[in-house]
């Protein structure tokens, strides 16, 4: 007889055993992780001492490569025995800095293995892809925002194929580049949460094709989870051409969006042209609207996003105050940035 799987009981025990599932799975990742972090330090240190010529050290390689394959099985090639050399070289300071820090008052973190493991929250292969980055500082903040969210490596190349961390860089000054670089993407006011543009490429659209605001509506909400993850951190999604009607004029907001970090509701009105005083002046009537009809004492002031395909900044500054933290507009990207373009900006 075939059980029913509803019950509460079952609920339970599956939600514990997934849990342990994660738990084995993040454990032996970051073993592993430990393990060649401590194969590449073992590798430097033999090319140190013998003070090998570039040649003779491949040749090292190579025999240590068929000699562990041999041993444990594949995993260990060339290339792999290089990103351990790599991994090392690239984050022993981080780990020197750790042992040497003032807050090692407990036994696990005086010892190697475990500044070890609190120093490594990813799998290898996302670092992998971290090694890749030649910048320390785009390193450091790819690092902490896959850790904090989650991100997948596929994710994790998405966000650097994208320029995230250029395109947050360049609202801000060099000590939240800075931030940027130490503690991640931190949400405390409404700007932190928007970047300077968005890169929507995952919506097929092309930069030179004709669409209305409506397709671009239906192509956001069919692929809405990839567009929550560019908006950023903490957005929750509650609608889409939401209506309120004044005096027997109907309007509708297009999306609708709540962001638990900043505790506010986040309105968007997608516009596929430039940027107008109307389009401002329609969103601060929306933002208005919520604010004194929906949002409830606890929550902070709405934000109003505009979403265009080129913006007017001069109409900005002198359409809203001069102290605005309420109504923002953004462009938007239907292609990846050139990160070359974005990183000249920056500089």
């Amino acid at each position: 007889m075939e059980l029913s799987k509803s019950f509460p009981l079952f609920e339970n025990i599956k939600s514990v055993i997934a849990d342990t599932q994660l738990a084995v799975v993040r454990n032996i990742n970051q073993a592993m992780v430990i393990a060649y972090f401590q194969i590449g330090r073992m590798i430097v240190e033999d090319e140190q001492q013998g003070k090998q010529r570039a040649d003779y050290a491949k040749e090292t390689l190579l025999r240590l490569s068929i000699a562990l394959n041999d041993e444990f099985g594949r995993g260990y090639s060339v290339s792999n025995l290089e990103y351990m050399r790599s991994f090392y070289v690239t984050y022993r300071n981080r780990i020197s800095q750790s042992a040497t820090g003032e807050n090692n008052s407990d036994e696990n973190s005086q010892s190697p293995i475990g500044n070890l493991e609190k120093s490594f929250r990813l799998s290898w292969t996302h670092y992998i892809q971290l090694l890749k980055i030649k910048n320390e500082s785009e390193r450091s903040f790819y690092e902490i925002e896959a850790a904090v969210n989650n991100w997948s490596v596929k994710e994790l190349q998405r966000q650097y194929g994208s320029a995230l961390f250029e395109r947050l860089a360049l609202s801000r000054d060099k000590q939240g580049v800075k931030e940027l670089a130490e503690k991640g993407q931190l949400i405390e006011r409404p700007a932190d949460a928007l970047k300077s543009h968005y890169v929507l490429e995952f919506l097929g659209l092309k930069e030179d094709s004709q669409y209305s605001e409506s397709d671009l509506e239906t192509a956001i909400i069919d692929k809405l989870e990839h567009f929550m993850l560019e908006l950023g951190k903490g957005f929750l999604f509650e609608g889409r051409q939401r209506r309120f009607t004044f005096e027997g004029d109907s309007f509708f907001v297009d999306l609708v969006f709540y962001n638990r970090l900043l505790r506010c509701f986040v309105l968007l009105d997608l516009k596929i042209g430039k940027l107008t005083h109307q389009d401002i002046g329609q969103m601060q009537m929306y933002v208005n609207y919520y604010d004194r009809k929906i949002k409830t004492k606890e929550e902070n002031p709405t934000i109003g996003v505009i979403l265009c395909k080129e913006g007017n900044q001069t109409v900005v500054e002198f359409t809203l105050p001069e102290d605005n933290q309420q109504i923002f507009s953004k462009e938007y990207k239907a292609v990846l940035p050139s990160k070359e373009a974005l990183k000249k900006q920056l500089e």
